[in-house]
């Protein structure tokens, strides 16, 4: 373990629609919470949440009421989700480099939990849950490179965060509730395929534009320097 040497944290990029409410949202919820809860607790709750939304789409395949436990899970991660390292700024109690390990960890963890659950769930076919899955693993991992190479931690892409797009999915399950099939140039199809579907392009294009603009600013910040002749 590294722990003699100096860590610089990486500065974080959020530039998302809802960030500045967000933000001062979390900030009044980390004041007011109370003494015993700590960041791990609220990061174990948003791991929980999402296992928990898993389970309720792998069980509105038979009833669809389940559907609504997914919104109240998918709250219930916000809140653990973003407010466990909010409390620890608040508090003056940040772990940087265990934070950040161990925030990611449970995000790639709670993405397969909730991903395996629309799978089964008969509102997503398999293969486009599993096409998401893999959009976000290798938009993940080109974040993480570039938080380490370039020392920023884009949080946001095109005013989009995690908290829009739990938006978007609760807005998606209500809709699920009254039109779980759509018609589209004369075929009918899953509304969550046609949204997983969606997302898999926008994830896609995402990952190719931030993978160039990051090459080509590492390239001009390592020029190849010319040795003696």
């Amino acid at each position: 373990m590294r722990t003699g040497r100096t860590f610089q944290e990486a500065g974080r990029a959020q530039l998302s629609l809802l960030a500045p409410l967000e933000k001062k949202c979390l900030i009044w919820l980390a004041r007011h919470t109370p003494r015993p809860i700590n960041s791990d607790h609220l990061t174990a709750l948003g791991l929980a949440s999402l296992a928990g939304a898993g389970v309720s789409y792998a069980c509105a395949r038979w009833n669809r009421a389940c559907l609504l436990w997914v919104i109240l899970f998918l709250a219930l991660n916000w809140l653990g989700d973003s407010l466990d390292g909010t409390l620890a700024r608040v508090r003056n109690q940040q772990r940087p480099r265990y934070g950040f390990y161990i925030d990611h960890v449970v995000d790639a963890f709670g993405t397969l939990f909730l991903l395996a659950g629309l799978a089964l769930s008969g509102y997503m076919s398999e293969r486009i849950a599993t096409g998401l899955l893999i959009a976000y693993f290798m938009l993940s991992i080109e974040v993480y490179l570039a938080t380490y190479t370039i020392g920023t931690f884009q949080l946001s892409f095109w005013k989009f965060s995690p908290t829009e797009l739990r938006v978007l999915l609760i807005a998606g399950n209500i809709a699920l509730l009254y039109k779980p099939v759509v018609h589209l140039m004369g075929g009918a199809y899953l509304l969550f395929d046609v949204g997983g579907a969606t997302g898999i392009a926008g994830m896609a294009l995402m990952l190719l534009t931030a993978a160039a603009r990051h090459t080509a600013a590492l390239y001009r910040a390592e020029p190849v320097s010319k040795g003696p002749r």
